[in-house]
């Protein structure tokens, strides 16, 4: 039985506000060994969140860049390690910085700094959302199945709307973000929305 309150919501509800997942330098830097695997066209579909972030600057929608780190001598990885993923984000290292290039990062945006996978857990992501009035978070980047994936459930779950662009998200792997954005989608309908939904949907909010 389909639950009758699961119609598709309006990709807006309130405030929006775009939230630009751990698109980091390492990440269009060849490298014969990743600490973190990709999928195809892992940077293709990160790089099309410019396209977004551009579009919500011109129309006064607030852009939160998140961004994965960890101190040099490990400390904060806690059972990070334990999975596919060897030492990745290293505080100081160039490749762990927002890439500037890619998204447009700007030296005044927000940026929220994470040690876990979840924006939401041990930062003050949500102090920066109340204070901005925030209700719709519309998120892009990576991984889907990792970091968009539990940034979506912590915002679900503290009742905001939240929609992922999935053309501009990429995860470790295609099965792993099908299977992500399949599980997002059952926590609210309609969360999965596209790239070009994403902007014809901000040219019409006032």
């Amino acid at each position: 039985m389909t639950n009758s309150n699961s119609q598709k919501k309006k990709l807006i509800e309130g405030r929006p506000a775009l939230i630009v997942i751990d698109i980091q330098a390492g990440a269009f830097i060849p490298q014969d060994i990743r600490a973190i695997p990709h999928m195809p066209n892992y940077t293709e579909r990160l790089a099309k969140s410019r396209l977004a972030i551009d579009k919500a600057r011109e129309h006064g929608i607030p852009v939160i860049f998140i961004q994965e780190v960890h101190r040099p001598n490990l400390v904060d990885f806690g059972r990070e390690l334990d999975g596919s993923e060897s030492v990745h984000c290293i505080e100081g290292n160039p490749n762990t910085e927002i890439a500037v290039e890619i998204t447009g990062f700007r030296e005044d945006d927000y940026l929220i700094k994470k040690r876990r996978y979840s924006a939401f857990f041990g930062t003050d992501f949500e102090i920066l959302l109340k204070g901005l009035k925030v209700d719709t978070l519309l998120l892009c980047g990576g991984l889907t199945d990792v970091c968009v994936h539990y940034t979506f459930v912590d915002g679900h779950q503290s009742d905001y709307f939240c929609r992922v662009i999935e053309d501009c998200v990429a995860g470790s792997g295609t099965e792993a973000h099908d299977s992500a954005l399949n599980a997002m989608e059952y926590l609210q309908s309609g969360a999965r929305r596209t790239l070009q939904e994403t902007l014809d949907a901000f040219d019409e909010y006032k």
